[in-house]
Formats: C-alpha cells, sequence, structure tokens
C-alpha cells in the first residue's frame, strides 16, 4: 500500500486545512501586532463573538439539508428585546427564566420557519427571507420606540459581563453537545442524509418534513439563546441589535467547509471558521487597517479561505475516485 505523502496528508482534510490557514494567520497577525495572543485579548475574540459562534452551530444543522436561514438575527433581536423589556418594566429578574422565555421565543420562531419550509415547500431563502422582517418588525412594535439601557439590565448583565465566565461556559456546552449529537447519534446521521440525498432518505424511512422542521427550530432555538446573551454581554436590549451579523454566521459555516448544497460539514469546521472570522474581525482594527477598507480585506480573506476550501474538496473527491479505482 503506497504511503501518502505529507501534501496529500494536509490536502485530504478540510479541517487540518483550516488549521493550517488559522496558524498562518496568526503568525502574520502577531508579527503586526505583538500583543494579540495576550490572554485576555483572547478571552475578549470568544466573548464578543460568542453569538456568531453559537448560531454557526444552527445554521450547520440547516445548511446540512440544503437549506438557509437568513432571519437568525432577527429571531434573536426579538427574543433579546422581549426579555430587556421584561426587566424594564420588572416583570421578571430571574436569570434562568429569562434565558428559558428567550430561548422558548427562539424556538417558536425557528418552528415556524420549518413548517412553512417543509411543509409549504416554500425555498428557504425565500421564507427566511420574509420572516427575516417579520421578526425584526415584531422586535420594533414590542419596543414601542423604547430600548432597554444598561441600569434595565443591571443584574442579568453580570452573567455576560467581562470576566464572567458566563458566555465561556455556553459555548463549551453547546459545542460539545452538537460534536456528540451530529457525530454519535442517529438524528445527526438523518440530518446528513436528507442533505445528501432527500428522496433516498424518505425511502429509507426517514420523515423529511420533520427532520427540516427539527434543524430550523434548532437554529431558532440558539437564535433566541444568542438573543438573550447578546443584552447580557453588551448590557442593552435594542430592536436593531446585531443587525445584517446573519452574514457572519453564514461565513462562518462556508468558511468552515458547509456545503451550501448539503450533506457535508462538521462542528469542528465549523468552530475554526467562527474562529477565523472573529479573529479577523479582532485583528483588522488592531493591525492598523482603515475602518473603510475593513470589509475589504475581509472579504478577500473570506474569499481566500473558501477557494482553499474548494482545492481541498476536489482534492479529496480525486483521492476518493483513485481509491475506487484501485
Amino acid at each position: 500500500m503506497k504511503k501518502k505523502s505529507f501534501l496529500a496528508k494536509l490536502t485530504g482534510s478540510r479541517e487540518v486545512s483550516l488549521l493550517l490557514v488559522l496558524i498562518v494567520l496568526l503568525i502574520v497577525i502577531t508579527i503586526l501586532s505583538p500583543t494579540f495572543l495576550a490572554p485576555a485579548n483572547i478571552a475578549q475574540i470568544f466573548r464578543n463573538n460568542a453569538l456568531t459562534f453559537v448560531m454557526a452551530l444552527g445554521m450547520l444543522c440547516v445548511m446540512l439539508t440544503a437549506g438557509i436561514d437568513i432571519s437568525i438575527t432577527s429571531t434573536l433581536a426579538f427574543a433579546g428585546m422581549t426579555i430587556g423589556l421584561l426587566q424594564k418594566y420588572n416583570v421578571i429578574h430571574n436569570t434562568f427564566l429569562l434565558f428559558v422565555i428567550g430561548t422558548l421565543i427562539g424556538v417558536g420562531c425557528g418552528f415556524i420557519n420549518g413548517l412553512i419550509i417543509a411543509k409549504a415547500k416554500v425555498a428557504p431563502i425565500i421564507c427566511t427571507m420574509g420572516f427575516m422582517y417579520i421578526w425584526r418588525g415584531m422586535a420594533y412594535v414590542i419596543s414601542n420606540n423604547n430600548w432597554a439601557s444598561g441600569a434595565d439590565v443591571a443584574g442579568f448583565s453580570d452573567f455576560g459581563k467581562d470576566g464572567s465566565p458566563g458566555p465561556y461556559v455556553i459555548l463549551i456546552v453547546v459545542y460539545v453537545l452538537f460534536f456528540i449529537i451530529m457525530k454519535w447519534t442517529r438524528f445527526g446521521r438523518r440530518i446528513y442524509a436528507v442533505g445528501s440525498n432527500a428522496e433516498a432518505a424518505r425511502v429509507s424511512g426517514i420523515n423529511v418534513d420533520r427532520t427540516v422542521i427539527s434543524v430550523y427550530t434548532i437554529m431558532g432555538l440558539l437564535a433566541g439563546l444568542a438573543g438573550v446573551l447578546s443584552v447580557s454581554i453588551y448590557a442593552s436590549a435594542q430592536p436593531n441589535m446585531q443587525y445584517g451579523k446573519e452574514m457572519d454566521v453564514i461565513a462562518a459555516c462556508v468558511i468552515g467547509g458547509v456545503s451550501m448544497n448539503g450533506g457535508r460539514g462538521s462542528v469542528t469546521g465549523t468552530f475554526l471558521g467562527a474562529l477565523i472570522i472573529a479573529i479577523i474581525a479582532k485583528a483588522l482594527p488592531l493591525v492598523g487597517i482603515d475602518a473603510i477598507a475593513q470589509n475589504l480585506v475581509k472579504g478577500i480573506i473570506i474569499l481566500a479561505v473558501v477557494i482553499l476550501n474548494v482545492v481541498t474538496q476536489r482534492m479529496m473527491d480525486r483521492q476518493n475516485l483513485l481509491r475506487r479505482e484501485m
């Protein structure tokens, strides 16, 4: 049996390729900004991008079924605004209950998305585009031109304040949980099966509609959780919170090797993709790139990593084809 070359090993795994990109990126940034890898700075990267990390897992599940959800930050705003107002008007101040309420709102939003996509056969991009406006509109309606300030959420914001372990605990728990679910459970295998070939999955006895509804419900749950986290981390609730950030979540998944056609992607790759997005966002201002040019540089880096992913996938497919022909 022919032994694989070092290059073949590197190009035989998207995760390894991403790890190499991450290492190179960190080396370059550290040269330009020597204090970048300070522990306090790394902690800030995870805390400030916790919402992207959390929602990327839900987007992974959705994209594995060949779907997409662009309403996630609107769901986040609706859930976050609700729990912000509950505190502002002294209805509820219990941290656990606020997390439960926020995530349940997200579950409801995600379930409705999934139900319409699965049962009415509406294209995911069209359905979630409509709900992007609906859920954001709901956030504005319930706010009634009000917002929750730092004083309104003073006790609750302790959970996500700088130095608190809260956001990091949530990140660890959700990533460990999803790694187990996607790698070793029947439900995880069903998600991959539906995305790979929905008709074949249906013939094999998988309830495709139920699986699709489930992944959008999971996405909603994580968006609702992110909404609660946003209020706690940033100590405020406004209807326009995290506007446009759904693109970072989708980019994290695409960079992480999740296929837009479904059936391909991993929790590890998604984590690395979200980490690359987070590092870029933190590094660009530190290395002296003007605010006007930051999106340009960010886009170039993302495109370069995606192209690397495509090349890696083609090499993996070619190697698999050669093995079958032998």
